[in-house]
C-alpha cells in the first residue's frame, strides 16, 4: 500500500471537504461547479476544473479517492509534486473538454461532475510506466496494469457507444486517458509534439 504524498494528500481532503459542503449546503454548490455543457446556459469556464471535485454519492467519492491513493500516491513519488499536478490538470481539463464536445454532439443539457477523468488518466500513466505491475481487478483477479487499463478503455469505449442513458460520463474518462497520454508524449518529445 503506497504512502500518501502531499498532492494525492491535499486532493484526497479537498474532494472530501467539497462532499461534505455540498451535503450540508444542501446542493447549493452542484449549479455553480458542475460541468454544464455550453448550449444549457449555466455553463462557466472554471467548471473544467471545478467540477472534478464534485461527487454524487457516497460510494462515487470513495472509489474515486482509492483510486487516487492507490495510482496517484506512487506516480506523486516517481514525478514529484509539480509534475504531477500538472499530469492530473491536464487529464481532468481533456476530460471536461471531451464531455462537453460529446454533449454537444448528442445534444445533451446533463451536467458532469466527479473525479473520475482525472482517476482514468492516472490509471493510463501508471499502465505507461508500471505496465507489469499486478492489480487485483475487483479485488481478487490478479492482472497486470497493462491489461487492465486497456480492458478498463475497451469496456468505457464500449459502454460510451452502445449503453446509453447509464448516468456515467464514459467519453469523459476517455478523454481523460487521451489528455494523460497526451502530456506524457509531450514530456518525452513524442509524436505529435515532435521527435524524442
Amino acid at each position: 500500500m503506497p504512502s500518501l504524498p502531499p498532492a494525492t494528500q491535499a486532493l484526497l481532503l479537498a474532494n472530501v471537504a467539497v462532499f461534505f459542503l455540498e451535503r450540508l449546503l444542501g446542493g447549493a454548490l452542484f449549479g455553480p461547479l458542475a460541468l454544464w455543457p455550453i448550449g444549457s446556459g449555466l455553463f462557466w469556464p472554471w467548471q473544467i476544473a471545478s467540477y472534478s471535485f464534485l461527487h454524487g454519492s457516497f460510494e462515487h467519492l470513495f472509489f474515486n479517492m482509492l483510486g487516487l491513493w492507490m495510482f496517484g500516491s506512487e506516480l506523486e513519488q516517481v514525478w514529484g509534486r509539480k509534475r504531477y499536478l500538472q499530469f492530473y490538470a491536464a487529464s481532468v481539463v481533456a476530460a471536461a473538454l471531451t464531455q462537453l464536445l460529446v454533449n454537444a454532439l448528442l445534444g445533451s443539457n446533463v451536467p458532469t461532475i466527479g473525479a473520475s477523468g482525472g482517476l482514468f488518466g492516472l490509471l493510463l500513466a501508471y499502465a505507461m510506466i508500471f505496465p507489469n505491475r499486478i492489480i487485483l481487478l475487483f479485488f481478487v483477479i490478479p492482472m497486470k496494469a497493462k491489461w487492465l487499463v486497456a480492458l478498463y478503455g475497451l469496456l468505457e469505449l464500449y459502454q460510451g457507444a452502445y449503453v446509453m442513458n447509464t448516468g456515467v460520463a464514459h467519453f469523459a474518462h476517455l478523454g481523460g486517458m487521451l489528455g494523460g497520454l497526451l502530456t506524457i508524449r509531450f514530456w518525452r518529445r513524442q509524436p505529435p509534439f515532435g521527435r524524442r
